[in-house]
C-alpha cells in the first residue's frame, strides 16, 4: 500500500469473531464459559482497532494542515509513542518515533506528525518499513530539503516467545534528501534526539 492509498472498507466484525471463536475453540478452550462468551467480538472490535491505519490516508489525516514558513532550521518532534502489530506474528511492537525534517517553505501542523506516525502504526508492519513510510509521508506533504526519522521499540515476538530477550530493543532509522548527504543536519538531528528512548528507561 503506497502512502497516498485511500481503502474504504468497513470490517465484518461478525466474521472475524466467528474466525477468533475457531482459534479459541482450537488451542481447547470452552468457548461456553462465562469468561469467553463475547471475548470472540470483543477480539474482533480490538483487532478492527489496531489495525484501523488501513482505513486512513495521508491526506485525510493531515487534512491541508501545510503552511508556508521562511524558516529552513530543523524543525524536529521527538518521542511520539506508537504502538503496531508485527505482521510475523500479530504480536505488539511499541516505543516512540523522532522526526525531524528540513524545510523548504512549508511546514506541517505539529500534531499531524503524530497523527501520521500512528495511521501507518496502525497496519501490520515491521519496524523497518515502518520507518521509511513515515519518513516519505513527511518528504510528500511537505515537499522539505530532507527527513530523518528514528524508531526505538521493544517487540513482544522477543521477549514473550522465542529468543526471549525482556531487555532487548530495535532502533531503524531512514534518512532521505539532504540528510542522506549533509553530515552537518545528520549530526544536529542525531544529537538532538535521546540517545536511549525515555519508553525504554
Amino acid at each position: 500500500m503506497s502512502n497516498s492509498d485511500t481503502v474504504h472498507f468497513t470490517p465484518d466484525f461478525q466474521a472475524i469473531s466467528e474466525h477468533y471463536a475457531n482459534i479459541i475453540a482450537g488451542v481447547g478452550e470452552d468457548l461456553t464459559r462465562e469468561g469467553l462468551l463475547d471475548t470472540p467480538m470483543r477480539a474482533a472490535k480490538a483487532f478492527g482497532y489496531l489495525t484501523r491505519g488501513y482505513h486512513q490516508d495521508l491526506q485525510t489525516v493531515a487534512n491541508d494542515a501545510v503552511f508556508a514558513s521562511d524558516n529552513p532550521e530543523l524543525v524536529l518532534v521527538q518521542n511520539i509513542e506508537f504502538y503496531s502489530l508485527c505482521e510475523h506474528h500479530l504480536l505488539p511492537f511499541y516505543g516512540v518515533a523522532h522526526v525531524g525534517y528540513l524545510p523548504d517553505g512549508k511546514v506541517l501542523g505539529l500534531s499531524k506528525v503524530a497523527r501520521i506516525v500512528d495511521m501507518y502504526a496502525r497496519r501490520l508492519q515491521i519496524q523497518e518499513n515502518l520507518t521509511k513510510q513515515v519518513a516519505t509521508a513527511i518528504e510528500e506533504l511537505t515537499g522539505c530539503r530532507g527527513v530523518a526519522v528514528v524508531m526505538d521499540a521493544s517487540h513482544m515476538c522477543m521477549m514473550m516467545r522465542g529468543v526471549g530477550k525482556q531487555q532487548s530493543t530495535t532502533r531503524t532509522v531512514s534518512m532521505l534528501g539532504e540528510f542522506t548527504q549533509n553530515h552537518d543536519a545528520r549530526r544536529e538531528f542525531l544529537e538532538a534526539i535521546p540517545k536511549r528512548s525515555p519508553a525504554f528507561g
